[in-house]
């Protein structure tokens, strides 16, 4: 049975910042899909993951998917990222959620979390978020490899045209901090 998220974006459409500090809109893209991969400095699951994101950008990004990692928490600053990025080579497509419009469009609570999002009639659709694939059961609970490979499989079938598949469990990480709140 396809359980698909229709939330659709309306007046105030989410958007991030890049690194520069100039807002990115998400909406009016005529990619396929869009991914966001919410991922954070501080968290070492999301980290372990970061090499996984990567294959895939580079695997479905030729075919025109859009990647974005969203970093959500208010403590990655530019320049927090910046030294991430230096220790943790990835997407140059990245994106700060100063105000966090893209964790409530996508309803995610932890990082590593994915969500695809397509264009339908200038806004955008969910169609998948969670998590990336089963390698992590539980905290402190890792396969040596990952069985089933979600996030892979549903940009594959949203690029095929076909239902979207979704996660068969909750994504397993580091909760992303609501504004307002900063860790001591």
């Amino acid at each position: 049975m396809l359980i698909v998220h229709w939330t659709v974006f309306a007046a105030t459409a989410p958007h991030g910042v890049d690194l520069d500090g100039r807002i990115v809109m998400l909406e009016g893209s005529t990619a396929p899909a869009i991914v966001l991969f919410f991922t954070a400095s501080d968290c070492p699951i999301a980290n372990r993951y970061e090499p996984e994101t990567l294959r895939l950008e580079q695997e479905f990004g030729p075919s025109g998917v859009k990647f974005w990692w969203v970093y959500p928490n208010p403590e990655d600053t530019a320049a927090v990222i910046r030294r991430h990025q230096a220790q943790f080579p990835g997407s140059a497509h990245v994106l700060r959620d100063t105000e966090q419009s893209l964790v409530h469009a996508a309803h995610a609570t932890v990082t590593p979390e994915a969500a695809i999002f397509i264009p339908h009639d200038g806004a955008l659709r969910e169609v998948y978020r969670g998590r990336i694939d089963d390698r992590y059961i539980a905290l402190g609970q890792e396969r040596p490899k990952a069985m089933h490979h979600e996030l892979e499989n549903a940009i594959a079938a949203v690029l095929a045209k076909r239902s979207v598949p979704q996660p068969g469990g909750p994504p397993v990480g580091c909760s992303i901090v609501p504004l307002g709140i900063q860790s001591q």
